[in-house]
């Protein structure tokens, strides 16, 4: 058995795309004709409009544009159509990391296996360009963990912050109390 998973964008729980939507712009892109991104698509030409006017309306900006007559006509995306494909692509990559990764089940309530949690206030934060430095007080003494930049960032770590100090037998693990978008469940990232 395997984890899959679909990813779309929403905007106020509001559905703007997802991979077929994505697909679309993509092919409009390389084809530069909606016409013909239709053809290769196998869809009609109505059918791709109504979904680009969906698109737009729940974006608030056009994310396509079309030029007619000359030599450079055709139907091009507009910056904003193409900030939501990299947008996609991005939580997709994301979502896909994730579901690959044995240890990231953890950060969706799964139990931790490590059985030495300590709850400690982080008292310093000591950026680099890969690796932080994360002190954490833990009476009576303090705990120092080297994470990664990144880890750091996608917690939002920083001083003052109540924190889990994680104790494996190779490493010290942070972990933060997060709140869903919907504040209705408490889950817990690591790193």
């Amino acid at each position: 058995m395997e984890t899959r998973a679909k990813v779309w964008l929403t905007q106020d729980g509001i559905p703007i795309m997802g991979a077929g939507k994505v697909a679309l712009l993509k092919t409009i892109d390389e084809e530069r004709s909606l016409q013909n991104a239709c053809k290769k698509m196998d869809i009609s030409y109505k059918h791709a409009w109504l979904i680009l006017k969906k698109i737009n309306e729940r974006v608030g900006h056009d994310v396509v544009r079309t030029v007619r007559g000359g030599r450079d006509q055709g139907t091009f995306l507009t910056e904003h159509g193409k900030q939501l494909i990299e947008e996609y692509e991005r939580s997709k990559r994301y979502l896909s990391k994730i579901v690959d990764d044995d240890t990231a089940w953890e950060n969706i309530g799964f139990r931790i296996t490590a059985r030495n949690k300590i709850i400690g206030e982080v008292v310093d934060v000591e950026k680099g360009d890969v690796a932080s430095k994360v002190k954490i007080a833990i009476q009576p003494t303090i705990l120092t963990s080297l994470v990664t930049a990144e880890a750091v960032d996608a917690l939002d770590i920083k001083e003052g912050d109540e924190v889990y100090a994680i104790i494996k037998s190779t490493e010290v693990l942070i972990g933060k109390f997060v709140n869903d978008t919907d504040n209705t469940n408490d889950t817990v990232d690591r790193c």
